[in-house]
């Protein structure tokens, strides 16, 4: 399927997202892969956070964090969530919708030691979305945790990836007045078939 401008050329919803956010890595100036994930908490209530985008794979979408932050609770609880991916520069956007489960392998221990050694002590020494009487406070414990775990600490076994594996992929451009470019990829289940259906902006 090609819309007027030829971006949505081909029937892979993964390699369009590779190619735009390929894209978006030479034109936006902070953070091309920040998304915005929702999750739902226990009373039903919305939440949303920016977080980075890792990697897109063949099938699915990876980001990691603290499993006993407020986004992993709900995420557990659910095995749901959304996420939107949004570049100015470019004027294109991606909206994903699916289910989710862990990366806590070979995969997510990979992706911790390529991190800088500050970001893998700040994951050990931070309790993700819990109160903190002070920054004070937060650097004592980055000053403990880097004592007791030195220049090598390996992954906590609270912190590691998830993996949305969409149920629906929505790939947006802006149109002059308006008239924006909208398609769709849906299916029943990761073993299904995608259908493609063009929108009306």
């Amino acid at each position: 399927m090609t819309d007027r401008t030829g971006i949505f050329a081909g029937d892979d919803p993964f390699e369009i997202a590779r190619r735009w956010l390929a894209e978006a890595e030479q034109t936006e100036v902070n953070d091309p892969n920040a998304i915005a994930l929702s999750t739902v908490d226990a009373n039903g209530l919305p939440n949303a956070r920016m977080v980075l985008l890792k990697e897109i794979e063949d099938a699915a979408f990876v980001f990691y964090t603290n499993y006993e932050s407020a986004k992993a609770q709900e995420i557990e609880q659910d095995g749901k969530a959304a996420f939107v991916m949004h570049w100015k520069s470019l004027r294109r956007q991606i909206r994903v919708r699916g289910t989710v489960t862990r990366e806590e392998g070979p995969q997510a221990d990979d992706y911790y030691k390529s991190r800088s050694l500050k970001s893998r002590l700040g994951a050990w020494a931070s309790k993700q979305s819990r109160p903190l009487s002070s920054r004070t406070a937060l650097m004592a414990e980055v000053a403990k945790i880097t004592a007791q775990h030195g220049p090598n600490p390996q992954r906590p076994s609270f912190w590691g990836g998830y993996r949305i594996t969409p149920v629906e992929i929505e790939f947006w451009a802006d149109g002059a007045f308006r008239l924006h470019d909208r398609f769709v990829w849906r299916r029943e289940g990761p073993e299904s078939i995608w259908e493609i259906t063009r929108l009306n902006p």
